[in-house]
């Protein structure tokens, strides 16, 4: 082959799509990782840590990097634990011993041989030394009778031969069966071409002809076909140390009858000299790779110098690979996965998951899912909680979807009055579509896609644009949630936060002429955004101030006096703290009289402003079931006492009741 077909051959290899996301794949599902992750979140950790949380738990059909850390370190001790290194030793005795007892027969049955003759041949084969080196350098000079132990004698050295030099060059072993004297002088030409090329290298006077001029002329001997000098020395060099750390793991006999044995090697010292030379230059030109590491093997499959290389270059890949799965050293990156390697050593499928979740680790710090704070840490943006919301809806459609009467929270404010905005359509969508917008965006697209309208317009799905409606009586709602360090302990804090998410949501994309304020209160009350509510670290802090809570709420229904008052409040605890004249508050336990007082004086101020008021109360405390129990009697309220699972559709279900009672649109 010449320089410049062989040029062209390395210009033109293929492989996979390396120019960023494959075009063709499609769109990395988020659902289940922002659940997941929201969840998290609600529980107290940050967006970065359940976002890695995540990935090494993977998802329902998806591996995550913990499973794929476990089949590593499974199919390193599989490698560890199935082989020893005795393969090529054990080879050598079972071809030398059948070389003497194919002798001996042939001494037996040679009638013509001398008495003398025959007698001294068998006397050098029953003295032979118990040492397999030792045995093999003294028939060196046998004068062998049986022309099938002559041949099997010769195998010695051809097979340590093709060993030595598999441990180097990988599939050599394979490719020298039947080897001739023409090819081991090829090979030996090679060797010394080789070493002339690395020294010029280490020395820095060599050239890129040079090392074209090489390939050209033995390129037959690497089958990856390197690129340049320095692709050469990285597959020399990971293969020469794996050798290294090969020969470091056998025992001190092991490595003497080997040593013994290598000048046997087709039968000429100079191919060991030659490999010697070999691996001094590759430990001097990559010095960081592992030249003195070595293995506890002690299985049963005893392992030749060649593929016992190849198994020790299997284990340094899935030390790389154990590392990089764990992602926890600095600078880590999703990216740092070698596919390549995790295909070679786990198959495709592992591969594949692997892939996906690297498209998910992209997707999610995608800005429009995170971003950074000033702080640098990342957080959920308001597109992936709306997203979250979105779920968390459908799981609440989906328990209420079953109780008799309840309102398909799907098609909430489908009918009614409609409002003048318009949405793109969605499946199950029922409102009639808004044609301008629909025939715009079509019109749009066409256009951006460089095609004329002389042909007329093509509909596409996602150019229709439907016409929202809202339901017509317009409500003021405040949700008021307990977060007193009880929520917490008692595994309410979570369920909590997924509810306000929830009703935030509905609201937000289906009620949008309602007004959502959501108020937290524990030892004092405050109005939250549902971001801030969502990413609330629980807090060891005695008090739950319903007083000031109802304060804030009443605030909310005065500044919307032609709206509906929806009051909804989910707590686990009778009232410990009030705020006093001065803005100082008060906690007593048990309630103190005035505490109590003024939470029900602000809860008739809720029922005069004509607020719809619902409990939702969580626990089994008696006290707080009479105490509850009687305050809603009291402003002809409503009590739901939910399993935590079923709080989210609790809050849901009262909310779209208390519209309903009041003119709304029914189901």
């Amino acid at each position: 082959m010449g320089r410049a077909n062989r040029r062209l051959t390395r210009a033109a290899r293929y492989g996979r799509y390396a120019g960023g996301p494959d075009p063709l794949a499609p769109p990395v599902d988020l659902a289940e990782a922002l659940d997941a992750i929201g969840e998290d979140v609600m529980a107290g950790y940050s967006p970065e840590r359940a976002m890695r949380e995540f990935l090494r738990r993977g998802g329902t059909d998806r591996a995550g990097l913990d499973d794929l850390a476990r089949r590593v370190a499974e199919r390193r001790r599989e490698l560890t634990r199935r082989h020893n290194l005795d393969g090529t030793l054990e080879e050598v005795r079972e071809l030398l011993q059948k070389a003497v007892t194919a002798e001996r027969a042939q001494l037996a049955r040679d009638v013509d041989l001398d008495d003398g003759d025959r007698m001294l041949a068998e006397m050098q084969l029953e003295n032979l030394p118990a040492s397999t080196p030792a045995a093999v350098s003294e028939l060196g000079d046998y004068d062998w009778r049986s022309g099938e132990a002559r041949a099997d004698f010769e195998k010695i050295k051809d097979l340590l031969g093709r060993e030595m030099l598999d441990q180097r060059f990988a599939g050599m072993k394979k490719a020298l069966e039947n080897a001739t004297d023409t090819d081991r002088a090829a090979i030996n030409e090679m060797l010394r071409d080789l070493n002339d090329l690395l020294a010029a290298h280490e020395s820095g006077d060599d050239t890129p002809d040079q090392f074209d001029e090489f390939m050209d002329k033995h390129g037959d001997f690497f089958p990856e076909n390197p690129a340049n000098i320095d692709e050469l020395l990285d597959a020399l060099a990971q293969r020469a140390a794996a050798a290294a750390r090969m020969r470091n793991s056998m025992t001190q006999e092991q490595r003497d009858e080997l040593d013994a044995l290598a000048g046997q090697a087709f039968g000429s010292p100079e191919l060991m000299q030659s490999l010697a030379q070999l691996d001094g230059h590759l430990q001097a030109l990559r010095p960081g790779e592992d030249w003195g590491g070595s293995e506890r093997m002690e299985g049963g499959e005893g392992l030749g110098l060649g593929d016992g290389t190849g198994v020790f270059q299997d284990l340094a890949d899935l030390d790389e690979l154990s590392e990089q799965l764990t992602q926890s050293y600095s600078g880590s990156s999703m990216d740092d996965l070698d596919l390549d390697k995790l295909t070679r050593q786990l198959g495709d499928v592992a591969a594949a998951d692997a892939r996906t979740l690297q498209q998910l680790d992209a997707a999610l710090r995608d800005p429009g899912t995170m971003k950074r704070g000033s702080d640098g840490a990342l957080r959920l943006t308001p597109k992936a909680m709306r997203q979250l919301g979105k779920a968390l809806l459908r799981d609440v459609a989906a328990r209420m979807s079953g109780r008799q009467g309840n309102r398909d929270v799907a098609t909430a404010g489908a009918a009614g009055e409609f409002s003048g905005a318009t949405r793109e359509w969605a499946f199950g969508d029922t409102e009639p579509w808004d044609v301008t917008r629909t025939i715009t965006n079509a019109i749009a697209r066409t256009a951006g896609e460089g095609s004329g309208t002389a042909a007329g317009i093509r509909l596409e799905i996602g150019d229709v644009e439907v016409q929202e409606t809202e339901a017509r009586t317009r409500a003021c709602v405040a949700l008021l949630v307990d977060t007193s360090f009880s929520m917490a302990i008692d595994g309410r804090w979570v369920p909590m936060k997924r509810t306000a998410l929830a009703l935030h949501t509905l609201i937000t994309s289906r009620f949008r002429g309602d007004d959502l304020q959501l108020i937290a209160f524990g030892r004092v009350a405050e109005v939250m955004e549902i971001e801030h509510l969502t990413g609330l670290d629980a807090e060891y802090e005695k008090g739950t101030n319903l007083h000031h809570a109802l304060m804030l709420a009443n605030r909310h229904f005065r500044r919307h006096p032609t709206a509906q008052p929806v009051l909804l409040i989910v707590t686990d605890g009778e009232p410990t703290s009030h705020l006093e004249a001065g803005g100082d508050v008060f906690f007593s336990y048990p309630p103190h009289p005035v505490t109590v007082a003024l939470a029900v004086r602000e809860l008739d101020n809720s029922m005069r402003l004509g607020a719809h008021t619902t409990f939702f109360r969580l626990g089994e405390d008696p006290g707080l079931a009479r105490f509850v129990d009687s305050l809603a009697t009291r402003v002809g309220g409503s009590v739901v006492a939910p399993e935590l699972d079923d709080l989210g559709a609790a809050v849901v279900g009262s909310y779209l009741g208390s519209r309903r009672r009041d003119g709304g649109v029914s189901a």
